[in-house]
Formats: structure tokens, sequence, C-alpha cells
């Protein structure tokens, strides 16, 4: 019993982790452009990981053991859950609020399932059912219509386009989360899985090499503030180390020593750790629509974790260990 409550405590730790990275996304946001930071990103984890490997006496595979489709799909892995979804995430919150960001995060284990039922034919059963329908509404929750104050015309034309930012910087957050999606069903086509710590290690190593030459053509043309890049600098450290690095040594000490179904449940504290770290580190208001979106997308991971009780539990930490 007292094995079981701390390995709770590991994945609970994890994933408050996990929802902390939305609002270091929003810091670098605000003072780096996305390829630049996700590079810096990646080459600040991957020493780590390698030392982690080292110490638990891990080695990476040599290029002859993996077949070219795995190579491939490894490849299209790094560019979809590690590069795709930093760069989407982070260009997203530039229009979206961090709470906003969290909430969307959350569906994550839901449209997992639903891109397994549309691309790999996996069945649809009520209890899967019941969670893409709750992560909708949850969705829908979140990019409801503002509040809009009477006003000049102006003023009413100011709200639109404010607006229109939002709606678009949800549709980058929901194209991140569609790349993590995606980075979970290419996992399970390779033909050799790989150990998590290795799949980390390399996701970071891929990452960095795709993210590199977009960084380098986007760095020299961009300008920006000391009071906005020092934030978005510690941002980018703090998201390298702490969840990326601790949050996977965490979720996968307490992970092994759990069923996957109750590992899989501590993903619903996700985006209320986002929602209450925005409000408390970056001063934003949590509105009633992210209460409810917070509370459906929370019942939509907790039926996933449900119905998924055979599954493996790793790609419930694929959004900070990549």
């Amino acid at each position: 019993m007292k094995q079981e409550v701390q390995a709770s405590i590991c994945c609970a730790a994890a994933m408050i982790l996990v929802g902390s990275t939305v609002v270091a996304s929003k810091l670098i946001a605000a003072g780096l452009p996305p390829f630049s930071a996700s590079a810096l990103r990646f080459a600040i984890a991957l020493p780590v990981f390698l030392l982690l490997m080292r110490w638990r006496g891990a080695t990476l595979p040599r290029l002859a053991s993996i077949s070219r489709g795995d190579w491939a799909l490894l490849f299209s892995q790094a560019a979809a859950g590690s590069v795709g979804y930093s760069v989407l995430m982070i260009a997203g919150l530039r229009l979206s609020s961090a709470g906003d960001a969290g909430v969307m995060a959350g569906s994550l284990p839901a449209v997992s399932a639903l891109m397994a039922v549309l691309v790999l034919g996996e069945a649809l059963n009520w209890r899967l059912g019941a969670a893409i329908a709750l992560a909708s509404l949850g969705l829908l929750a979140v990019n409801g219509p503002e509040a809009v104050q009477a006003g000049s015309p102006a003023m009413a034309s100011s709200s639109a386009t404010d607006s229109l930012g939002r709606s678009l910087g949800h549709v980058m957050i929901f194209g991140a989360i569609v790349c993590e999606a995606l980075f979970i069903l290419l996992n399970k086509k390779l033909q050799k899985p790989q150990p998590a710590l290795v799949l980390s290690t390399l996701m970071c190593a891929g990452g960095l090499l795709i993210a590199l030459p977009f960084a380098a053509w986007e760095w020299p043309g961009y300008t920006t503030s000391d009071a906005l890049l020092w934030p978005a600098l510690g941002g980018v450290l703090y998201y390298a180390l702490v969840p990326t690095v601790l949050g996977f040594v965490l979720w996968y000490a307490g992970a092994a020593r759990l069923s996957s179904a109750s590992a899989g449940l501590f993903t619903a504290l996700l985006p209320v750790s986002a929602l209450c770290c925005s409000a408390w580190v970056l001063g934003e208001t949590i509105s009633g629509r992210q209460v409810l979106g917070v509370l459906c997308v929370i019942g939509a991971l907790v039926m996933v974790s449900l119905g998924q009780s055979q599954a493996s539990p790793q790609s419930a930490m694929a959004s900070d260990a990549n």
C-alpha cells in the first residue's frame, strides 16, 4: 500500500509539471520565436537524457538494428510530437490564453483515441464515444464567444479582431494536440518498439536536428526586448529540465507500480494544473467557460482511462517527454 501511495504521488506530481508547461510556453511565446525556442529546449534536454541513459545502463540502438520503415516512423514522430507540438503550442499561445490552452491540452487522450478509431480502425465502444463527446464539449466551451461590452464601433471592431485572433490561436493549439496524437499513433506502428528512455532521447535528438535549420532561418530577423527575452529563456530552461526530464522520471517511477488505468486517471490533473498555474503565475482570470471546459475534459479523461485498462501508460506522458 505504501508503494502505491508513493507511486500515486509520483504520477500526480508529473502531471502537475506537465500542466505547467503551458505557462512556460506562454512566457516563451512572448520573447522567442517558436523554432528557436524549441531547438534550445531540445539542446538543453538532450545531454540530460544521455546522462540518464548512462546512469541507467541504457544504450542507443545501432543504425542497422532498426529497419528503414522504423527510422522513417521515428523521424515522423520527432517532426510531429517534438517539433510540431512545441512550435504550434508556442505560436498558438501568442494569440490565446494559457488557461484555454491547458484545457485543450487535456483533451489529448480523447483526441488520440478518436484518431486510433479513424486511422487504425480500432473499435469504438460506449466509453470511448462518451469520452470523445465530453472532450468535444470541453473544446467548444473553451472556444465559446467572449462577453462583449457595449462601446464604440471601434471597440466592437477591436473585440471582433481579438476574437478572431483567439480562435486562430485555438486552431494552432488544437493542431499541436493533433501532432501529439499522431506521435502516439506512430509509436504503435513501430515494428520494434523502443524503451521509454531511449525513445525520449531519440525524440530530443530528432527534434533538435529538425528545428535547427528553421531556427537558423527565423532568428536573424527576430527582435525582442530584454524584458521579454529573459523570462522566455527562463521558460525554455524550466520546460527542458523540469517537466521534460523530471516529469519523465516521476511519471515512469510511478506508472511502473500502478495499473495502466490507475496511472491514466492522473492525466486529469493536467488541465487543472494548467488552469491554476495560468491564474497563479500569469494572473489570468479563470472564466466560467474554462471551468466548464475542464470539467468536461476531466470526464473524458476518466472515461478513456476506464476504457483502456490494458493499454500502456506511456502515451500519457508524450507531451512532456517529447
